[in-house]
């Protein structure tokens, strides 16, 4: 199954009904949503609006800003778990298996954990367990926000805590060696995919064999993992001489590519 990014960061002009329409038409069996009210505002409508268009629905993806507040004991913290918390039930009413988590993002330094975020934590695995929803922790390009990653993933072994490999991440890292190390050590709790490529410069988001990752090595990796899911790019805005479609069958050809390298190993 081959998959794309709902959000699609370079079309924001583009209404969501007609960015699912174009998704489809270009060829892709489905795509994960952005659940947050950027371009959107009944955003929970999503799913009812890409399953019309024949689209298969793989995870949602969690709104990011709040992310780093999530460690505070304050009321921004408190407003972040209640959004991870509503989102797990929302998953579960929508029958959306998983959705994507970050835990933390930017430059900053996070707060240490503490009783209450392990105690928001093990609230959000309880209730992903009883609902029978997956929560994937995504890589970061930043080092620090990996290790929180890394420990959280360690700190709990829930079957419904698992990681989500984002490429693009790894690669921006991949010159002090850390670009990989949870896909290493976690990678068989891998539970979903953001691909696409860069220079190793910054998060860019551009197609798949457009910068300098080695996506023979990272797709064979990834399937002796054991990796199951689609093949799932989340793509940039860096190709504005392209039309919408002729950007959409470009990254459907890209990531048939990468889904057929998978299946050589």
């Amino acid at each position: 199954m081959i998959c794309y990014a709902g959000d699609w960061y370079g079309c924001k002009e583009v209404p969501f009904e007609e960015r699912y329409r174009l998704i489809k038409q270009a060829g892709f069996d489905g795509v994960y949503a952005w659940w947050n009210e950027e371009g959107m505002d009944d955003y929970r409508a999503q799913p009812e609006m890409i399953r019309g268009l024949g689209l298969y629905i793989e995870n949602i993806h969690a709104e990011t800003g709040g992310s780093n507040y999530f460690w505070e004991d304050t009321a921004d913290g408190a407003a972040t778990f209640k959004y991870y918390l509503d989102l797990i039930g929302e998953c579960a009413e929508a029958e959306i298996p998983l959705f994507v988590i970050h835990m933390g993002i930017g430059a900053g330094c996070l707060p240490p954990v503490s009783d209450v975020s392990v105690t928001r934590l093990r609230s959000m695995i309880d209730k992903a367990e009883r609902s029978g929803v997956n929560i994937a922790i995504e890589n970061q390009c930043a080092p620090d926000k990996n290790e929180r990653a890394m420990e959280i993933l360690e700190m709990f072994g829930s079957q419904r805590l698992g990681m989500c490999y984002d490429s693009g991440h790894g690669n921006v890292l991949h010159s002090n060696g850390t670009g990989r190390k949870m896909l290493k050590r976690f990678g068989h709790r891998l539970t979903a995919l953001h691909l696409h490529d860069n220079d190793g410069s910054g998060d860019r988001h551009r197609l798949p064999f457009d910068g300098s990752i080695d996506w023979p090595t990272l797709m064979r990796q990834i399937e002796e993992l054991g990796y199951k899911g689609p093949t799932t790019l989340e793509m940039g805005g860096e190709y504005p001489d392209l039309t919408a479609e002729e950007f959409l069958g470009i990254a459907f050809e890209r990531a048939k590519k990468l889904d057929d390298l998978r299946k050589r190993q």
